[in-house]
């Protein structure tokens, strides 16, 4: 009887609970989250740019945008709207924002370094995107920011992630973003949690995972207030226009590579020039584990810029590479290690694109030049290949090769390869190249 009076006493408890419980009203209302209250400012001033082939009036590619002022502008990648930039017969563009509406756009400006573009739609007096002021958005590593766009054509998305600060060992100045920014989402917005624009979205790292990559908010804000400080001077052959930014990019980047200069490095008996430029990241190979067993031991260098600029979805370029490769004989007598020294040293120009629509025809020269340093050094034997850009004057690829020629079991194959340089600038990078190959022993 007294374990019926303990349970009867038990369930008693429970409904006093109960009770108190109903007594106690609707839950707190939950707070919105940092994403959810970005987001929900967004529809009216976030877009969809499109570019659609004029004569079938399909859509060939989309990306990203976002309003930046009353008087419809808005800001997006020069890689959503290049196709319209170099053939605006074949192709034109639309936009379709968040909040229901679409119309017609209209390719202002463009800025090929930082791959951005200014816009103008037929939308007025909407809600628009402000960025953050001054040079730097003064973020601390670690803080959050969230990205905005259409991610493959599947509906508009925010994506929270973490500000890492500028990329290192880049040429063109990037912001890395730790989120996921999927293709369709280049040119959308990145914001701090009070909305305001730090960075624009521009490419992911293939291969990684949550590595992403923004172009500083102030170069859009900058193009922005050029276009605003003159709007009758936009170009209107854009095609024109990119080959003189181009070219303008180019003069910059190589002037930089060559102030760097070069240092000597050591491979065997042999010493080869090595940039001593910030941007480049050097890897070693060799291919001693090799299966089936080698028999011509290779140990090689390859140093490759992060310089590289989208032109035209079938051409990048801006790319310089260097490479030296330590070659000794394993079995292969004198002969053999000639021959295999030719296949290793054959020219080769480093294509960024399609090669008939975009180059000329390689050409190559090839000849024994002096060695620097003391007089009696053999010469080296010297490689030079080259084609000239079709649709930009004055602009070649180029690739110098040199072979040591002082022994028959080793030797070391040094290679520069300078991608959309001028011919006067290339001869006289290789120059300084080839006089940095020299014997140490």
């Amino acid at each position: 009887m007294g374990k019926l009076l303990r349970t009867a006493a038990w369930f008693a408890a429970l409904a006093a609970v109960g009770a108190a419980l109903a007594f106690a009203g609707e839950p707190p209302a939950s707070v919105p989250s940092a994403a959810e209250q970005v987001f929900a400012a967004a529809p009216a001033r976030l877009l969809q740019i499109r570019t659609v082939v004029a004569g079938a009036g399909r859509q060939s590619s989309v990306g990203s945008g976002f309003l930046v002022g009353p008087d419809g502008l808005a800001i997006t990648n020069y890689h959503v709207v290049s196709q319209v930039a170099l053939e605006p017969q074949t192709y034109r563009l639309e936009y379709a924002a968040a909040d229901g509406s679409r119309g017609a756009v209209e390719l202002l400006a463009i800025d090929l370094a930082n791959d951005l573009a200014v816009v103008r739609l037929d939308k007025h007096d909407a809600r628009f995107f402000q960025f953050v002021a001054g040079e730097t958005p003064g973020l601390t590593k670690g803080e959050r920011l969230f990205s905005m766009g259409n991610p493959l054509d599947l509906g508009f998305t925010i994506v929270e992630g973490t500000y890492n600060g500028p990329v290192e060992h880049t040429y063109n100045e990037r912001v890395h973003f730790t989120g996921a920014l999927n293709p369709g989402m280049s040119g959308g917005p990145a914001v701090t949690a009070d909305g305001q624009v730090v960075g624009v979205n521009v490419s992911k790292r293939s291969g990684g995972e949550l590595v992403s990559f923004l172009v500083p908010g102030r170069f859009a804000a900058s193009l922005l207030a050029r276009i605003r400080a003159h709007p009758a001077d936009g170009p209107r052959d854009f095609r024109a226009e990119i080959g003189r930014q181009l070219k303008v990019w180019q003069a910059g980047l190589y002037k930089s590579f060559g102030e760097q200069g070069f240092r000597p490095v050591a491979f065997g008996p042999y010493q080869a020039p090595e940039t001593a430029a910030p941007w480049f990241n050097c890897w070693s190979h060799t291919n001693a584990s090799v299966i089936p067993k080698v028999r011509a031991s290779i140990n090689s260098t390859n140093c490759r810029s992060d310089s590289s600029l989208f032109v035209a979805n079938d051409l990048i370029t801006g790319s310089v590479q260097l490479s030296h490769s330590h070659v000794t004989t394993i079995d292969l007598n004198q002969f053999q290690f000639a021959t295999f020294l030719s296949q290793q040293s054959q020219p080769r120009l480093i294509s960024g694109g399609n090669y008939r629509k975009w180059y000329t025809p390689q050409r190559c020269h090839e000849d024994f030049v002096a060695a620097s340093g003391a007089p009696d050094y053999p010469p080296l034997r010297a490689v030079w290949c080259a084609h000239a850009y079709r649709q930009f004057e004055d602009l070649y690829d180029i690739s110098v090769i040199a072979v040591t020629q002082d022994r028959g079991t080793e030797a070391l194959v040094s290679r520069l390869d300078l991608q959309a340089i001028g011919y006067d600038e290339a001869t006289a990078l290789a120059k300084r190249f080839l006089e940095g190959v020299q014997w140490t022993k």
